[in-house]
């Protein structure tokens, strides 16, 4: 039985030009020529994939993706939308809104048949896995989301609405795997979405943790799938601690601090120290590295569909603080060529990564007030993705002092540099709520 599609666009030369493209490859294809017919027609045929335009009067794309994410009939649809515009925050809103892919006008039509071939390679319809940037099985490449892009302490008010005021979580699904990077307090947000998504159906989790210093594991009490005996999670990181990480871990949830102990939550849960630097997550592989921060802090650097994703929360760049007269002088040979092979470490461990989403807490002012914290300054981190030829930046752990204003301010001096040191480096700050699809096919171009 073929395959069907369904076009809503509003531009009748279009719908014919992808149809024509779409039967050639034995589609049976439906159109609409507006939002609202098109969301009855879908809901009528109950199609494999709709293509959408994104620009249309009175019901667009947008619209279009979060209602139909909302048919239960429609659970296994793909949806691509397509718009003549190529702005991430249009793309960003759209994976949100329940889109599988983005694309770009105009096409080619091999590019859209290979699409097609990726979406439905592992079955495409009836597999029961919902649309690819929920699910993580997305051959596109990894979706990531920001619960939590702040350091130190949650910062809720007004002056953080539009970065977030909550301490370090980011989500990120591949190759049918949901991998939580550090368990701040947007990790109590991530659970409760979790939670509505799944319902009673149990989902297997991995946490992958930086470090065990608060502001990167004060979310755990709260997460809401501890609560569910069902529930599969796996909390993997190194021993930051005499006492173990099992012992850090329960430490913070034993009375008088807490009235639930972690050994007696309900989920099925597994702690584990780990002792290697390189080791899988189903098919994802993950290789850590040590960061410049007090204690035992790693970064993280995830492999899988194609592309790559670097995390470093807390992280000092050892050339800036020699530079900055930490400890030995700046004029010390054996200490700027002890700092300058670090970094090399660092760079190469970093070498073509796809997305790179490191600690930027400082402008170089407060940094001479700052240095050997362990936390980075602006200039020096982005130095380091040029020299480590990354393709996009997210400056993160901001400053519990820092307002959206100076955030921003922030981001801008950092594009400026890329753009003074002639880099095509991408860069912009870590914002709650951001969702981000990394593929291969954007990575290539």
């Amino acid at each position: 039985m073929n395959k069907t599609a369904l076009i809503i666009d509003d531009e009748p030369d279009y719908c014919s030009l992808l149809s024509a493209i779409l039967e050639q490859d034995g589609w049976r294809v439906f159109q609409a020529g507006e939002g609202e017919g098109g969301i009855e027609c879908a809901r009528s045929h109950q199609p494999d994939v709709v293509i959408c335009d994104l620009l249309m009067l009175r019901c667009n794309g947008f619209q279009v993706c979060r209602t139909l994410r909302k048919e239960p009939g429609l659970r296994n649809t793909k949806i691509i939308v397509s718009s003549g515009r190529d702005f991430d925050n249009d793309r960003e809103a759209a994976f949100q809104a329940g889109a599988d892919i983005y694309l770009t006008k105009p096409f080619e039509p091999m590019q859209l048949i290979s699409i097609l071939s990726r979406l439905f390679t592992d079955g495409g319809h009836g597999n029961g896995n919902g649309h690819q940037p929920k699910n993580g099985n997305s051959r596109e490449g990894m979706t990531l989301k920001f619960w939590g892009v702040r350091g130190s302490i949650p910062t809720p008010g007004a002056s953080t609405v539009e970065y977030g005021g909550n301490t370090s979580c980011i989500e990120l699904r591949c190759e049918g795997q949901i991998v939580i990077l550090d368990a701040g307090t947007g990790l109590r947000s991530l659970g409760q979405s979790l939670m509505k998504e799944f319902d009673q159906q149990p989902p297997d989790l991995t946490l992958l943790l930086s470090h065990t210093h608060w502001d990167h594991i004060q979310g755990l009490p709260f997460f809401l799938p501890f609560y569910r005996p069902n529930n599969h999670l796996r909390i993997l990181g190194y021993e930051g601690s005499r006492n173990g990480l099992e012992t850090v871990l329960s430490s913070q949830m034993e009375s008088p601090f807490f009235p639930v102990g972690l050994k007696q939550v309900p989920a099925n849960l597994v702690i584990e120290e780990l002792k290697e630097l390189n080791f899988p997550i189903g098919r994802l592989q993950v290789r850590a590295f040590f960061a410049n921060h007090p204690g035992i802090c790693v970064g993280y650097r995830i492999f899988g569909a194609g592309v790559s994703v670097a995390f470093f929360p807390d992280n000092e760049p050892y050339l800036g603080q020699i530079k900055a007269g930490h400890l030995t002088s700046a004029k010390d040979p054996a200490a700027l060529e002890y700092a300058r092979t670090q970094d090399q470490k660092m760079i190469e461990f970093l070498r073509g990564t796809d997305v790179l989403i490191m600690d930027a807490q400082y402008d170089c002012d407060e940094y001479k007030e700052h240095v050997g914290w362990g936390h980075g300054c602006l200039d020096e981190v982005v130095d380091v993705a040029i020299r480590s030829e990354v393709k996009q930046l997210f400056l993160f752990h901001h400053d519990p002092d820092h307002d959206d204003a100076t955030v921003s301010g922030m981001t801008a001096r950092a594009r400026q540099l890329a753009m003074e040191r002639g880099s095509a480096l991408q860069v912009a700050a870590a914002k709650e709520g951001m969702t981000l699809q990394v593929s291969a096919l954007a990575a290539r171009a």
